[in-house]
C-alpha cells in the first residue's frame, strides 16, 4: 500500500525539465521552498549559486499556513520550487505553488520523490487510545481516470439527516475556534460541505443533541463533478446491535478504533474505511448502508460555557459527542510526511535537491556535486551523533509523549517509542477522565519527561499541567520549524538528540 500511495502521489511531483533557469541580479538561482528546513537544505547544496527562501515564515506552522498574494508573486519569480507535500502543507499553499510556478521551472515534491534516492517512508500511526470510536472524513484513490491532480478539490456534502435531534459535525481549531462542517440545526444545504485534497483525511467532533437512531446521507464530488453518495446510521445512546442499518441488511457495528467516512475517487463510492482493531486486521472498507456507528452514553459531554459554542445549545446541557481528539486542523494522508526526523531521509532530500538544481543550472553541476558531498559527510556525522546520544538512553525510558505527531521517523530510526494520548478540546476544561488517562499514561510508562515544540506552546497547556502534577520534566523538541535557538537542520537535530538524552537518559 505504501508504494502504491507514493506512486500515486508522485505523478506530478518531480518535474525536471532540463531548461536553464534565469538567474537573479546577483547571478544566483531564485529558489522558493515551503519550509525553512527545506530552504536550509537547498542553501547547503547551492551555496553562493542560489538564493533559497521559505514561504512559511520563521516559527510558522507548515500544516496550517495560509498563503498571501505576495507568496504567489514570489513563486512566479522562482527558478525552482520545492515542497515537502505528502499533505504536510495545506492544499491552499500547494495550489498557490502549482498555479503560479513557471511551467518550465522544476517544481518538486521532495517527500514524494525521495524514495528513489533511498528515503524510507512509514505510515502515519495515530495512537490516540480513545474509549469510543474516532470518526473522521477521508478521500481514497488517485482519481487519474477522472482527471484528479494534487490540487483537486473533493467535496463531501451532508444532504439529509433523519433522527430525533440535530447533528453538528465541527472542527475545533488550535486556538479553540469552532469551524462547522455539517450543521442540521438550520437545515442541510450546499453550505454543509467540506473540502479535502486527494489522499487526505481529517478529524471532527460529531455532536448529537438527543439520543436515538440517526441516518446521515453524504454525497461526494470531484472538482464540482458528482460522484456517489452513502447513508450512514448512528446509534446514539442506544444499544447499537438493535439498530438496523440503512439498507436493512446485516449490520457492521463500529464502536472502537479509527473510522473515516470516505469518498473514493476511483470507484466513486462513499463508504466507511475502518480500523477494526482485530488481531491481524488492517483497515477495511464497509458499505455505508451496512454501517451502524456506536455513539455510547459514555460519550456524553456538557456544552461548553463559551459563546463560540452556542450553536450546540445551552451551556451545561448534555449531548453525545464523538471527539475530534487531535487539536486543530489536522488534514493529512496515510504516510507520515516528517521524513527529515530520520537523518538518512534528509540525505535523500539533499541528493534530489542536487539533481534538481543541476537540471535548472547545468553550469553549476561541479559546485552542486562538491557541496553535496561535503554536506552528506556532515549529515553522516549528524546521524552518528543522534544515534550515539539516543543509544545511551535505557530502553525502558525511550518513550516519547508529545503534542504533535511529528516524531515517528525519529522513533523508528533511533529506537524510540511514541506514546499517544487524547488532546482535549481547548474550548472547555479537560474532563477528569481525560486528565486521568494522560496521568496514567505518564505514570504507567514511568516516563521522566514529556516534550513540547517551541511553536506549538498553545497546544500544550494540559500536557504541561499534567506533567507538573506528576513531577515530570517538560522538555523541548523541534518538529518542523526553526526558532531563534535553532536556525539550521543540523542544529535542530543536534538539539533534539541532546534534549532527549538530557531528559530521558539519566534517572533523577
Amino acid at each position: 500500500m505504501k508504494r502504491t500511495l507514493i506512486a500515486a502521489l508522485s505523478t506530478t511531483a518531480l518535474l525536471l525539465t532540463g531548461c536553464t533557469a534565469q538567474a537573479d541580479a546577483g547571478g544566483r538561482l531564485n529558489v522558493v521552498t515551503t519550509t525553512e528546513i527545506l530552504a536550509d537544505l537547498v542553501q547547503h547544496v547551492g551555496a553562493d549559486r542560489v538564493n533559497a527562501s521559505s514561504l512559511v515564515p520563521a516559527g510558522g506552522d507548515p500544516h496550517s499556513y495560509e498563503p498571501r498574494p505576495a507568496d504567489a508573486k514570489r513563486v512566479a519569480k522562482a527558478d525552482v520550487t520545492f515542497t515537502n507535500h505528502l499533505l504536510l502543507e495545506p492544499q491552499a499553499l500547494i495550489k498557490t505553488i502549482d498555479a503560479n510556478s513557471d511551467k518550465d521551472a522544476p517544481n518538486v515534491s521532495l517527500a514524494e520523490a525521495a524514495e528513489s534516492y533511498g528515503a524510507h517512508v512509514i505510515p502515519l500511526v495515530e495512537n490516540i487510545g480513545l474509549d469510543v470510536l474516532w470518526l473522521g472524513l477521508r478521500v481514497r484513490g488517485d482519481g487519474k481516470a477522472r482527471g484528479a491532480t494534487r490540487t483537486s478539490s473533493i467535496e463531501l456534502t451532508a444532504t439529509k439527516l433523519e433522527g430525533p435531534g440535530q447533528l453538528v459535525a465541527y472542527l475545533t481549531e488550535s486556538l479553540g475556534k469552532p469551524d462547522k462542517y455539517f450543521d442540521s440545526t438550520d437545515g442541510l444545504g450546499q453550505a454543509d460541505t467540506t473540502t479535502l485534497p486527494p489522499a487526505a483525511h481529517t478529524h471532527l467532533n460529531w455532536a448529537f443533541t438527543k439520543p436515538g437512531t440517526y441516518r446521515l446521507t453524504l454525497r461526494g464530488s470531484l472538482d464540482g463533478k458528482p460522484l456517489g453518495q452513502g447513508t450512514f446510521t448512528f446509534a446514539v445512546g442506544v444499544e447499537p446491535h438493535t439498530v438496523k442499518p440503512a439498507d436493512g441488511g446485516p449490520a457492521t457495528v463500529l464502536a472502537e478504533g479509527h473510522t473515516d467516512l470516505t469518498v473514493d475517487l476511483d470507484s466513486g463510492q462513499v463508504y466507511a474505511y475502518s480500523d477494526t482493531k482485530k488481531p491481524g486486521a488492517t483497515q477495511t472498507q464497509v458499505a455505508a448502508g451496512r454501517v451502524v456507528i456506536d455513539v455510547p452514553n459514555k460519550a456524553l459531554v456538557p456544552v461548553p460555557d463559551d459563546q463560540r459554542f452556542a450553536f450546540l445549545g445551552t451551556p451545561g446541557t448534555q449531548l453525545h459527542q464523538l471527539p475530534q481528539a487531535v487539536l486543530g486542523k489536522h488534514v493529512h494522508g496515510e504516510i507520515d510526511p516528517h521524513l527529515w526526523e530520520d537523518v538518512a531521509n534528509a540525505k535523500a532530500y539533499v541528493q534530489l535537491i542536487r539533481d534538481t538544481l543541476t537540471s535548472a543550472d547545468p553550469d553549476g553541476k561541479d559546485t552542486y556535486d562538491a557541496n553535496t558531498k561535503a554536506y552528506l559527510r556532515e549529515l553522516d556525522d549528524l546521524d552518528r551523533y543522534v544515534r550515539t546520544k539516543l543509544t545511551t538512553i535505557p530502553e525502558g525510558r525511550r518513550q516519547l509523549i508529545t503534542t504533535h505527531d511529528a516524531f515517528g521517523y525519529l522513533a523508528s530510526a533511533y529506537g524510540m517509542t511514541v506514546a499517544g494520548f487524547v488532546v482535549p478540546n481547548p474550548a472547555q476544561e479537560p474532563s477528569v477522565e481525560q486528565v486521568r488517562k494522560l496521568s496514567d499514561t505518564i505514570r504507567n510508562l514511568k516516563v521522566p519527561a514529556v516534550f513540547t515544540e517551541p511553536n506549538l506552546a498553545q497546544r500544550a497547556s494540559v500536557l504541561i499541567q499534567v506533567a507538573h502534577d506528576q513531577s515530570v520534566q517538560v522538555c523541548s523538541l523541534y518538529g518542523d520549524t526553526f526558532d531563534e535557538h535553532a536556525r539550521s537542520y543540523v542544529a535542530m537535530m543536534r538539539h533534539n538528540a541532546d534534549e532527549l538524552q538530557r531528559c530521558l537518559g539519566v534517572a533523577r
